[in-house]
């Protein structure tokens, strides 16, 4: 198993001193506070064994959570570490102009030496991605009454980054026609360039036509990472999300909790990623999304937990960002019907029934890792960490408890698998 720390970066603070210095978030002294816990977070995850540290895509959050990732702050973090890779899970493609991610991307990869990772979001905050997206006019995947095309515009055009980046990063040049993007620009008769006898000399063949217009778009740098970075799929709850993964040769990265339907998403991308020529062993290539609390009992981790991002160090969060009806119990159904969870259900004790919070001591949080590693024996472990939201010494104990007393027993377990798996085909 490899293990990731997943960074929600937060200014570090108090609600009261959310509340009374708002927008915290446009504070420079709480901002950098936040990049240096940031770092040191990673340094130390570096050094207790984590493969990577990843953050997602959310912007304008002015309240100083979620701030959100851009290829800089990835940069920041590889700059300040050795070895353990970063990226975030993910660039939310609709957000992006598909040619700028590309760049920006495959720079990263160059300036680190292969050390970037990536995923990818279709996008639920509409705060932030309609204003930035508007070209798409309305793009957030939550269902809108006033917009329901939105869905469909979202998934149209994460499809088409998508598709664009992989031709970005092939070796030849390429022309692309979609609904939302052309290359070149315009697609019919191409893009005049009076430096054509340059270009045709040297650049890429194929480039320039006859009249000195660009026909075809050839992305430089390439990745340093052949064809590019390691790539995931943001928190997949559905069938279609898991198939496309499979198909795609992407890594999805899990927010169901309930085990039996993780069991069945990880037999489900074995059997889709055989249909593409792609055999793999269960949970090869597969990532799950969970939370762990640690200290010396359950009631002790309970209550750090509770001050932390799933209680009152971000009141409501759970609920109001979308997460509780991802942990529906099966009374839940009965109780509630067709309506969504109340606020006052996002308890951490149902976080704990549902697998979601890993909490207690080493012992404790063992028997879920392995309740977890029966399931569906997941290659990725990632952590939703409380960086910003606890005060960091708290998550620098856990770190260093889950680093010392759990995470040993998984890593000597997959060396073993991987000994045998060498000496087998010796």
């Amino acid at each position: 198993m490899k293990f990731m720390f997943f960074f929600y970066p937060a200014i570090p603070a108090t609600m009261d001193d959310r509340e009374k210095l708002r927008p915290i978030a446009a504070r420079t002294d709480r901002f950098q506070q936040m990049l240096d816990e940031i770092v040191e977070l990673s340094q130390m995850a570096e050094d207790l064994g984590f493969s990577a540290v990843t953050f997602p895509e959310h912007h304008l959050h002015g309240e100083g959570g979620e701030m959100g990732s851009l290829p800089v702050l990835t940069q920041h973090v590889l700059a300040n570490t050795k070895k353990i890779l970063a990226g975030p899970i993910g660039y939310v493609l609709p957000g992006w102009n598909p040619l700028r991610l590309a760049l920006e991307m495959a720079w990263l990869d160059q300036i680190t030496k292969g050390r970037t990772i990536a995923g990818f979001a279709r996008g639920y905050q509409a705060r932030w991605l309609n204003p930035m997206a508007q070209h798409l006019h309305g793009v957030s995947a939550l269902n809108d009454a006033m917009r329901p095309d939105n869905d469909t515009i979202n998934r149209e055009a994460f499809q088409e980054v998508f598709e664009i980046l992989k031709l970005a990063w092939a070796e030849k040049p390429f022309r692309y026609k979609g609904k939302y993007y052309e290359y070149p620009y315009p697609y019919e008769g191409g893009t005049p360039w009076p430096a054509a006898s340059w270009t045709r000399q040297y650049g890429t063949p194929g480039e320039i036509d006859d009249d000195g217009n660009i026909q075809m778009i050839n992305v430089v740098p390439k990745p340093y990472q052949k064809p590019h970075p390691l790539l995931f799929q943001a928190f997949s709850q559905s069938e279609g999300t898991i198939r496309w993964a499979a198909k795609e040769g992407i890594i999805p990265t899990l927010l169901t909790s309930d085990l039996d339907d993780l069991r069945a998403f990880a037999d489900l991308h074995v059997e889709e990623a055989a249909k593409h020529g792609r055999e793999l062993a269960l949970g090869e290539s597969l990532g799950v999304f969970r939370t762990v609390y640690m200290a010396d009992d359950r009631a002790k981790a309970r209550e750090i937990a509770m001050r932390g991002l799933m209680g009152t160090g971000w009141p409501g969060w759970a609920h109001d960002f979308g997460f509780t009806d991802a942990f529906r119990l099966p009374e839940d159904d009965i109780k509630y019907k067709d309506q969504k969870l109340p606020r006052e259900e996002a308890t951490m004790e149902r976080f704990e029934k549902k697998h979601f919070a890993l909490t207690g001591n080493a012992s404790d949080v063992r028997k879920e890792m392995d309740l977890l590693v029966e399931a569906a024996n997941p290659e990725w472990f990632i952590w939703q960490g409380d960086q910003g939201y606890l005060p960091v010494d708290d998550v620098k104990r856990m770190l260093e408890r889950f680093g010392t007393e759990v995470m040993p027993h998984y890593l000597d377990a997959a060396a073993e698998k991987a000994d045998k798996a060498e000496q087998s085909a010796g």
